[in-house]
């Protein structure tokens, strides 16, 4: 138990090395910007920044759900020479509005609309009912459980593209959580002007490539005609243009988009990349559709509105307009990484001064100061020579945690400064127990030597267990918090792990070098 062999001693000490090696790069800024410097990041609370509190408009994803479905009943219907006077989406009431122009076909089209049903949700439910009446009028109404469902997948898939989106822009360490049913927390460390940003987030960026209609003239005035939208231009807004509904490319087939200048225009453009699906759906339409006019939509308007020269095989495209070099890198960003399933809405926005992060820095420094200094009079004084190794692998527990925090390139905030202090008292805990348990058994008269390995081996179950059973519940406290509590959490496990290194291995190194070296009669413990 106190003997260690000099690899043991090495792979220790070059462990603790390590560890202050990690922790350099907070002191210095960095030499070179190829040399690999991770730091610790201070959070919103710290360092200052932006707090937004964005809201998913649920009604949007209602409403796409109930256009794709009023498209999926059309396409049926074709199918079958089945004819309607009426396909309207009913929002309030969550369901599609079909009459048919001949009552007698009612049950031919409730066949035709039965493989529209879907089970293969979260629930394994139908995700709608299909009605009907002798009067030829069908009524499909989706199911709350498969809302709630779609619901919950919108809101987490618009929390990943936020953060690519966040991401994209150079922002480090962005804290981006749920907040309740429908809600999206946004903290943005550093950033003081969040302007930019909340444009880039607030935009659904839904990109779709579709034939325009070239027999409709959509200033005019009057409805579109069926299976028509009449959609504004980006770079004229007093001007509409006749697009079909029905879309031939999607733009999540994208793979790839990057802003550049065009060699022969020297304007700005964004060049596009499409997987295998999309540059065979791209060549296949611009192969039948030469020298007719094919729409880039963005978020219904027309960015774009070309005339196909010849088909387009490559998977490789450009989107020209009216960029500049901002606007055209923002819109490769969002591109890049992907449509927002609805639209975001800013519900709240803070901004958190500097000068708050240097006073909440200021005071978290001095707690930490006070605390460190009474742990390690409290050890000096009860402990003696031992309690001054407890004090040296302290301050190495604490370095140690520096280099594992800067490692991970993890965020210090408040709460995590608190966690460092709770650090301090737990980590002497093991300390205290062994001690305590030296004392013990070099009272019931054993020699020195057989004290000291005693007190260690049979301190070390209640030291495994009441750490395994902390760092379990922040593990938990982790997985299942959000924003400085996950700090705190984070603090707290690396502050169990390094502790439990320094209190059993390092701490029992000291004493063991000590105990070769002085070969004492009684322990001063």
């Amino acid at each position: 138990m106190m003997y260690f062999s000099r690899m043991k001693t090495t792979l220790i000490l070059g462990v603790c090395l390590l560890g202050m090696l990690f922790g350099v790069p907070n002191l210095f800024p960095a030499p070179a910007n190829w040399l690999p410097w991770r730091t610790v990041h201070l959070g919103l609370d710290l360092r200052g920044g932006s707090y937004l509190l964005l809201e998913v408009d649920m009604g949007a994803v209602l409403k796409e759900r109930l256009d794709s479905l009023a498209d999926g009943v059309r396409q049926a219907l074709r199918g079958g020479q089945i004819f309607y006077q009426t396909l309207e989406p009913q929002q309030d009431q969550h369901r599609v509005l079909l009459r048919l122009r001949d009552a007698s076909k009612t049950d031919a089209a409730v066949a035709a609309l039965k493989p529209l049903i879907s089970q293969d949700g979260p629930t394994g439910l139908p995700d709608m009912a299909i009605g009907s009446d002798p009067n030829g009028t069908i009524t499909l109404t989706l199911s709350a459980t498969a809302l709630a469902a779609r619901a919950a997948g919108a809101v987490d898939q618009s929390i990943e593209i936020v953060r690519r989106r966040i991401d994209e822009t150079g922002v480090l360490d962005p804290q981006i959580t749920r907040q309740g049913e429908n809600r999206i927390v946004v903290q943005l460390p550093g950033v003081g002007d969040p302007d930019h940003i909340k444009r880039l987030i607030g935009k659904t960026a839904h990109m779709t490539f579709r034939l325009v209609d070239e027999t409709a003239n959509a200033n005019a005035g009057g409805p579109p005609p069926p299976g028509d939208d009449f959609l504004q231009m980006q770079d004229r807004p007093n001007e509409k243009i006749a697009v079909r509904k029905r879309i031939d490319v999607d733009g999540a087939d994208l793979t790839d988009a990057r802003a550049g200048t065009s060699p022969e225009t020297g304007e700005w453009v964004v060049n596009f990349t499409f997987n295998s699906v999309g540059a065979r759906r791209f060549a296949d339409v611009s192969r039948a559709n030469v020298n007719h006019r094919f729409a880039i939509v963005l978020d219904d308007k027309v960015i774009s509105a070309p005339v196909i020269r010849e088909a387009i095989t490559g998977g490789r495209g450009q989107i020209s307009g009216s960029f500049n070099a901002q606007s055209a890198n923002d819109l490769a960003v969002l591109l890049r990484a992907g449509a927002l399933p609805a639209p975001l809405t800013v519900v709240e926005e803070r901004s958190v001064g500097p000068e708050l992060g240097a006073d909440s820095i200021r005071a978290g420094a001095l707690s930490l100061a006070a605390g460190f200094v009474l742990v390690i009079a409290f050890m000096a004084v009860f402990y003696g020579l031992f309690g001054w190794f407890a004090n040296l692998a302290l301050v190495i527990n604490l370095l140690l945690m520096l280099g594992i925090m800067s490692l991970l390139q993890a965020t210090l905030t408040l709460p995590g400064m608190a966690g460092i202090l709770l650090t301090l008292g737990m980590a002497v805990d093991a300390n205290i127990l062994i001690n305590e348990r030296i004392r013990e058994e070099q009272r019931l008269g054993r020699p020195p030597l057989a004290a000291l390995e005693h007190g260690f081996k049979r301190a070390y179950g209640t030291i495994f267990d009441s750490n395994a059973t902390a760092f379990l519940a922040h593990v938990m406290l982790f997985v299942f918090g959000s924003g400085p509590v996950r700090g705190f959490a984070v603090t707290i496990t690396v502050g169990i792990a390094t502790s439990l290194f320094t209190a059993w291995m390092l701490t029992r190194l000291l004493v063991s070098r000590w105990y070769v070296a002085t070969r004492p009669k009684l322990l001063p413990v």
